[in-house]
């Protein structure tokens, strides 16, 4: 069984649901102000992510289509990768090193770091430059705490730091943002690897990722993420 970065290390800050929200969370006022929550064109960015009490950043590479439904995030030095389809309610987790995938649809809804959420209330403070890109600088707050982001124009989110929608506490920062086409094969299990299925029951052994996945909402028989 592989790896891939835990929740804590992917910070978990923001909420990615299979619509808009996670089952069950509360949307702010449709009037209020509020950042793109996700890119409206393809992009792929490079972020170091760094949870509270992690001594280093850690290096992830996110690819996003244009279209909001799909994300990419290669981590642990390219040997695991997860992808996130919004609108089939899919994800899939991949291990490079065993060319191995599992896909399975989550029970609660998925969340993620890297897109914003109605669930947050935002509040505008002012602009910045992060990786040489122009953002407006928001102040979120949560049912858990505080947080503060830079988002461009056009939804990348480029810096965040605080408590997330979890009560996590980290920071991302954007390195490099490259804007471009990203081939739909990116956003599918390598062509050759072997698809294995989730356990029925049990801790999730064999199962890839199992409950270190940088989204919520278990597998059927994997482990929560911790």
């Amino acid at each position: 069984m592989f790896m891939l970065p835990t929740r804590r290390h992917m910070m978990l800050l923001g909420t990615l649901a299979l619509s808009c929200a996670p089952v069950g969370a509360a949307f702010a006022d449709p009037s209020s102000q509020h950042p793109p929550l996700a890119p409206t064109r393809d992009v792929t960015v490079d972020y170091t992510v760094q949870p509270q009490g992690s001594p280093t950043p850690i290096p992830v590479k996110v690819a996003f289509s244009g279209d909001g439904n799909l994300l990419r995030i290669d981590g642990n030095g390219g040997k695991s990768i997860t992808i996130l389809d919004r609108q089939n309610q899919l994800v899939t987790l991949v291990s490079t090193m065993q060319k191995i995938y599992m896909q399975f649809s989550p029970r609660s809804g998925l969340r993620n770091p890297f897109l914003l959420s109605m669930s947050m209330h935002y509040t505008p403070a002012g602009t910045a430059t992060v990786a040489g890109l122009a953002c407006n600088k928001w102040a979120i707050s949560t049912d858990h705490g505080s947080a503060q982001a830079c988002v461009t124009d056009d939804g990348v989110i480029l810096s965040e730091s605080g408590v997330d929608a979890d009560g996590a506490q980290g920071q991302l920062t954007a390195q490099t943002v490259q804007y471009g086409p990203v081939p739909s094969s990116q956003f599918q299990p390598p062509s050759g690897y072997e698809q294995i299925k989730p356990h029925s029951g049990g801790a999730g052994a064999g199962a890839p990722g199992a409950g270190n996945g940088p989204v919520t909402g278990a597998a059927p028989g994997a482990v929560p993420p911790q």
